[in-house]
């Protein structure tokens, strides 16, 4: 018997994320979810992720946190899903290279952007995004022409980097660019992703009838 996986999330985080991964691959698992500064603070949770976030993966004795770490490791746990190409191909270089572009370069833009905290001009030599512009630009050069980002097959890069297109485009974080749109709409279609978004859809109603009901 394999081992159980757990994902601790809420459904107003970046476990959606990870949901939407699990979805991908098939495989049995169960979601608990936590509260803000409550349950996520709680001393059994904190020994899973001190940092006290979700969402954080536990699988048997394997514990792994961060979105597109979490993508990465489900990938490479099921390999029999395809979501991993193959090792030492170019393809894999590929989805390396824009997985850890959108954990890095891409989410720290689109979250300094949201709170107003882009770097000035004479310090974006100090930052790893350098400037919003640009992040933009390496973005539609990746996705301008292509089905994916990584070979000719969906890959867990899809996951992460779609999740946060998709997200940045609702909010304005991200610029409405046709490429970016073109490939939000494409990922969106999957079924993992539509099945993922109605089960936390359905998650949060709950915590929103409780938030009221306790107000």
């Amino acid at each position: 018997m394999s081992a159980e996986l757990i994902l601790y999330s809420n459904p107003m985080s970046r476990g959606r994320i990870a949901r939407w991964m699990l979805e991908e691959v098939g495989q049995r698992y169960r979601v608990e979810y936590l509260d803000y500064g409550i349950t996520m603070r709680s001393p059994d949770f904190l020994k899973l992720n001190p940092m006290g976030k979700v969402p954080t993966l536990r699988h048997g004795e394997a514990i792994v946190t961060e979105a597109a770490a979490i993508c990465a490791y489900l990938a490479a746990t099921f390999p029999e899903e395809g979501l991993e190409p193959e090792r030492g191909t170019p393809a894999y270089a590929t989805y390396l290279r824009w997985l850890f572009f959108a954990a890095g370069p891409v989410e720290t833009v689109v979250t300094a952007k949201a709170l107003g905290l882009l770097a000035p001009a004479d310090k974006r030599a100090t930052v790893g995004y350098g400037d919003y512009g640009s992040v933009m630009d390496a973005l539609e050069q990746a996705l301008a022409g292509k089905a994916f980002l990584a070979g000719d097959s969906f890959s867990a890069a899809d996951v992460y980097l779609g999740a946060h297109i998709g997200r940045g485009l609702q909010v304005g974080t991200i610029e409405s660019r046709p490429a970016f749109i073109a490939y939000r709409d494409m990922i969106e279609a999957r079924p993992a992703f539509q099945r993922a978004r109605a089960l936390d859809d359905e998650a949060m109603q709950r915590v929103r009838q409780q938030q009221q009901q306790q107000q």
